[in-house]
This record gives C-alpha cells, sequence and structure tokens, in this order.
C-alpha cells in the first residue's frame, strides 16, 4: 500500500467475503498506518449511474471516458498524484481484468507518472508491461504490418473494455392480463 492522500478509490468499497476491505474498516486501518483513503468510486467507477454510459444495457467505456463526473474524478487523481503516492484498491486478480486499468490507467498513461500494477503473487509490473500482456490476452499479435504499438494497445484496451464492461441485468417484465 502506498502512503499519501489518496490511499485507494473504489466504486463498492465492500466485499462480503473480505469484510475487512469494506469502506469503514479499511479507512480505519489506512489510518492508523497513515495513510488517507478517499473515496472517488463514483467519479471512477465503472458501473454508472448516468444513463447516456450505457448502450443496450452494457456500460460503454468510450462513453463513460466523456463523462463530466469521470473527466472531474480524473482531474482529482491528477492532483493528488502532484503530492502523494497514489494506489487504486481493486478486487481483481489480474490488473488487465480491472476497470482500474482498462478505463483509468488508458487515460492516464501518457501522463508523466509512473504507473505500476501490483499482481496477485505481489510482483510489480509496470503498465508497458501490462499492456503488452493486455495486447496478447485479446489476441492481437505483437507487431502488425500496418499499425505501430499505439494502435495495437488502443485496439487492445477497446477490445477489453468490450469483454469486462458491466452490464446491466434484464429488467422483470411484469405479465398484466392473459394467461401464461
Amino acid at each position: 500500500m502506498r502512503r499519501g492522500r489518496g490511499g485507494g478509490r473504489r466504486y463498492r468499497p465492500y466485499s462480503r467475503f473480505h469484510p475487512q476491505f469494506n469502506r469503514e474498516p479499511l479507512a480505519e486501518q489506512l489510518n492508523r498506518s497513515g495513510i488517507s483513503y478517499v473515496f472517488l468510486g463514483l467519479e471512477l467507477g465503472a458501473r454508472r449511474t448516468e444513463r447516456e454510459s450505457y448502450q443496450n444495457r452494457r456500460a460503454r467505456y468510450d462513453l463513460i471516458r466523456a463523462l463530466p463526473a469521470f473527466l472531474e474524478g480524473l482531474d482529482l487523481l491528477r492532483r493528488d498524484l502532484v503530492s502523494h503516492r497514489v494506489a487504486l484498491l481493486c478486487a481483481e486478480k489480474d490488473p488487465i481484468t480491472c476497470h482500474r486499468t482498462v478505463l483509468v490507467c488508458r487515460q492516464l498513461r501518457f501522463e508523466p507518472i509512473q504507473i505500476e500494477h501490483i499482481l496477485e503473487n505481489g510482483e510489480i509490473e509496470t503498465n508497458d508491461q501490462a499492456e503488452t500482456r493486455l495486447i496478447e490476452e485479446v489476441g492481437l499479435p505483437p507487431t502488425h504490418l500496418f499499425y505501430g504499438r499505439l494502435q495495437l494497445v488502443e485496439q487492445a484496451y477497446d477490445m477489453q473494455s468490450e469483454r469486462i464492461a458491466y452490464m446491466e441485468p434484464e429488467t422483470p417484465r411484469a405479465m398484466i392480463g392473459g394467461f401464461a
């Protein structure tokens, strides 16, 4: 865990399997260690309340990236990064299956900051290494005759966005009249 104001950010800061990571106990424990917990899940989360970020019940990361709240969340994160080390918390074992990489880090990767991912085994992976794995994970070639690495990475992010994006459940339909 990194020290600083932006100790962690999650959309739904609760776990039924690991209650020690619920928002209040986690914030209390981090505070005792001198780490601040700042909740920005509403701004940076992938499950949105804004209807315009969904298409056919699926969250669309390209639409989320344009939302005012998301852009505000990125600005808050950038301000924290000026003077603090920040950790974005995640329940996913692999960073390339998490919206924090595919949605948030995608937007920050050209900034003058160092993005690192903590893997399940405790090893550190650079964002560049994660992007290389992402290209492989979605089945793109590591090099292409007509596209450079930047285009391959962008395509991989788009493909992974489709794979991991939140899908709203279907609304139950009430039967009015008639026979079942």
